[in-house]
């Protein structure tokens, strides 16, 4: 029998992103090195990726995804395959703590929009006949937000900004309308542009003195993005503070963005990091409109193997429940194990360790 959506987001759920495997990496070397072909290096992407679905399924997740075995990082790779868009390496990377992220980036080079022959779309389609009618195939794609990270606009192409924000609306519009036509019911928009915008200091936006203005404009472009969007196809919104290698970007709690963006952004549920103190407590969760999206606790991390006390899990959830009702919440890892090729500081085996026990935990309390 054919899984329903009824229920998404899952009681036990997940980002998207897996530890690539050894010989996923290798394979992509000797692609770079020119001596396997794209059909060689698509092959055994096939075969990493249906054994990942198997292990999703094995260890009880209701929606699985491909891991996103296929990128190099989990925003650009969509991104510059867009029209108007490219990719390119900087002078740097991005400032995490204590480290600097591997240099790449994204810039716009003409008019925006959706490309029909788009990559992701494929993708979909493959990881989708893997999964068959065993799980939900989720797919996950950086939200239309991030296009407003500073240094991507180029205003000689787009010197007005409602022309910008309309034209990344459209091509959202359409890619969302591709990927509902190649079959998918259930997408993620990773949102770490409107994570930023609760930290003290902006990180990436242009000026601090325009935080509640570039709230605004997000709440804009992801409603517009949303609308006309079909009953049976679930949308959520990822919000994450970095995830690169295990380390962290910046942090603060969603104070400043809840009054606006939980309580009117029309996704179907919120991915929430919450697996340490530079998320703040579950206060701004009030915002959340009773009988709305669904509350997707990350308490539990993806940056390190050991797993958590189940207790004090048990209780961070009762906390929760006290602002969102316990049958609107859900719970997973705060972020992907792998947001880039290459990936967190855990094994393969502490990463399946750790999606079994939120499994495991999730039945204990929901049943």
């Amino acid at each position: 029998m054919t899984k329903t959506l009824t229920k998404a987001p899952y009681r036990a759920d997940i980002v998207g992103s897996f530890l690539r495997p050894a010989r996923l990496h290798e394979a992509r070397k000797k692609f770079a090195a020119g001596t396997i072909s794209a059909e060689d290096l698509r092959a055994i992407e096939n075969e990493e990726i249906r054994h990942l679905v198997d292990k999703q399924i094995e260890a009880g997740l209701e929606a699985v995804t491909d891991g996103e075995f296929r990128r190099r990082f989990w925003h650009t790779d969509f991104m510059e395959h867009l029209n108007g868009v490219e990719g390119y390496v900087p002078n740097h990377g991005y400032r995490f703590v204590g480290i600097e992220t591997e240099a790449y980036d994204v810039r716009v080079t003409g008019k925006i929009s959706f490309n029909p022959d788009h990559p992701h779309i494929k993708d979909f389609i493959a990881l989708k006949e893997i999964a068959g009618d065993r799980a939900i195939a989720k797919m996950t794609i950086p939200s239309p937000n991030q296009f407003f990270n500073a240094g991507i606009r180029n205003e000689d192409i787009y010197p007005d900004l409602e022309e910008y924000t309309n034209d990344i609306i459209q091509t959202y519009r359409d890619a969302i309308k591709a990927f509902y036509d190649a079959g998918c019911r259930y997408l993620q928009l990773d949102d770490v542009y409107l994570a930023g915008l609760c930290a003290p200091k902006l990180p990436f936006a242009d000026s601090e003195l325009e935080r509640e203005r570039l709230i605004d404009l997000a709440l804009h472009v992801a409603n517009s993005v949303l609308e006309g969007k079909p009953d049976d196809l679930t949308i959520t919104t990822h919000l994450c503070r970095g995830n690169y290698q295990s380390k962290w970007a910046f942090e603060g709690p969603y104070d400043k963005i809840a009054p606006k963006i939980f309580a009117n952004e029309k996704v179907d549920g919120f991915f929430l990091e919450y697996d340490d103190e530079r998320s703040g407590g579950f206060e701004p969760l009030k915002y959340i409109p009773e009988g709305g999206p669904k509350v997707v606790l990350g308490i539990f991390t993806s940056k390190k193997g050991e797993l958590e006390d189940k207790v004090l899990i048990k209780k961070r959830i009762q906390e929760a429940s006290k602002y969102v009702p316990l049958e609107q919440l859900c719970i997973s890892t705060q972020c992907g194990f792998s947001s880039t090729h290459h990936g967190n500081l855990l094994t393969e085996e502490q990463q399946w360790e750790k999606v079994k026990y939120i499994v495991d935990t999730a039945k204990e309390i929901w049943g």
